[in-house]
């Protein structure tokens, strides 16, 4: 039996190709099933930089193929340009990953903490789809643990920066002094109250927060000090605004080339774009637009480097605890692993025992019930000494030449472990 990961990332593929595999979470229950087509169990981990697809399977190879062949069925984008984009990894190199990522190790903010809630997501609905098995189930409750910890234990998120404050970060590069700008941010999700959280941080006077309905928008406008505005009323607002934030986890482009150029062409000042959506909100064209400054989730990446770089120490600090719990781990695997061949040897030393004791008894005279009990106590104990080494063994050792050699000693076949 394998762990198997089959994923793509911003470290891998750029937002063109990650936009294609992106899952939302409200599409993610409807998918899952779909995956079952292809593997009988199975995890998806989507987030804004990265669409993973976690599996147990005894042939590796199937197990990469089917994740595979998931993912270029949903995407439509032909195999040979979707390899070069995925990782493919195995057992503790997949399971060091999983727990990286809920660490905040492997995201393009180090250390931001909304992955470990994306993490713990992604399991709950597969759970509730029916495609987590024992050994998914304690990979992932054990990446949670260590994310977890991690956070408790250093400073890796201390003061973290997340996509979103970042972004503003590079707006305000831009645009210089935010304190007479106007944001408008579209997106009135979580990711939009970031933004704008981050925006008034900064320093920003005059944030409009555009949402998929006026209720949405209207409820953060009214915890951050914004101003809702209709999707309706959008080109009226982009006629006065400085810089405009997007983070709406629509399917579709929010502007496009057509929306954008009428506007410039109505106004003098520079109009700086920060699409931090996957997939993107904005169509790539604006950006040659004249005067519009368009920058997509890629392009925080020397923001993103330096966060890194002032965070090595704590990096180092988390790296340790995700060395501890992966031995924890690979302890636990280990005897998952031999549980089938356990069961199968104690079931057989059980079998024999009976068999013998019976045997005997009938050349007895009756026992008393006391008598009984102690004979069939004393049985029980010394078969049990004597597999209590093999056993440990198995647990702590069972390389798969001792596990085959064991099953040969004492003729064990496939239907004694199941």
């Amino acid at each position: 039996m394998r762990i198997n990961l089959v994923g793509i990332d911003h470290q891998t593929a750029p937002v063109a190709i990650r936009e294609k595999v992106a899952i939302s979470t409200k599409k993610l229950d409807d998918t899952l099933p779909m995956l079952r087509a292809y593997i009988s169990r199975g995890i998806i981990l989507s987030t804004c930089n990265r669409t993973e697809v976690y599996t147990i399977d005894s042939d590796t190879r199937h197990a990469e193929r089917s994740s595979l062949d998931f993912l270029k069925a949903h995407i439509n984008i032909p195999d040979i340009d979707l390899r070069q984009y995925v990782y493919l990894l195995e057992d503790r190199a997949a399971v060091e990953h999983l727990f990286r990522v809920a660490c905040g190790l492997e995201s393009m903010i180090v250390g931001e903490f909304e992955v470990l809630g994306q993490v713990g997501h992604a399991l709950e609905v597969a759970e509730r789809a029916g495609m987590v098995n024992l050994p998914l189930r304690h990979i992932f409750q054990s990446a949670i643990r260590t994310g977890r910890r991690v956070r408790e234990e250093t400073g890796i998120s201390r003061n973290a920066l997340s996509v979103s404050s970042v972004a503003v970060d590079l707006a305000a590069g831009i645009v210089g002094e935010l304190k007479e700008c106007k944001m408008l941010v579209i997106g009135a999700g979580e990711a939009g109250r970031l933004v704008a959280k981050a925006a008034k941080d900064r320093g920003v006077s005059h944030i409009v927060v555009v949402g998929r309905t006026q209720e949405r928008a209207s409820a953060l406008a009214a915890q951050l000090g914004g101003t809702p505005v209709s999707p309706s009323n959008l080109g009226e607002e982009l006629l006065t605004t400085n810089m405009v934030v997007t983070c709406a986890g629509a399917p579709h482009r929010i502007l496009s080339v057509g929306q954008i150029k009428p506007v410039m062409g109505k106004r003098s000042l520079p109009l700086v774009v920060i699409d931090i959506a996957v997939p993107r909100n904005v169509e790539p064209a604006v950006g040659k637009v004249k005067n519009v400054f368009l920058y997509n989730i890629d392009d925080l990446t020397g923001l993103s480097a330096l966060n890194r770089k002032q965070r090595e120490d704590e990096i180092q600090k988390a790296s340790q605890i995700i060395d501890d719990e992966l031995d924890k781990f690979a302890l636990w695997w280990q005897e998952f692993k031999v549980r089938p061949l356990i069961r199968a040897l104690t079931s057989k030393a059980e079998e024999i025992r009976s068999a013998q004791l019976n045997r005997t008894l009938k050349k007895l005279p009756p026992l008393s019930s006391d008598q009984y009990e102690s004979l069939e106590a004393m049985t029980r104990a010394i078969v049990s000494k004597i597999l209590r080494e093999p056993v440990r063994y198995l647990k702590v050792n069972g390389s798969k030449n001792y596990a085959e050699m064991v099953k040969e000693i004492f003729r064990l076949n496939e239907e004694d472990q199941g």
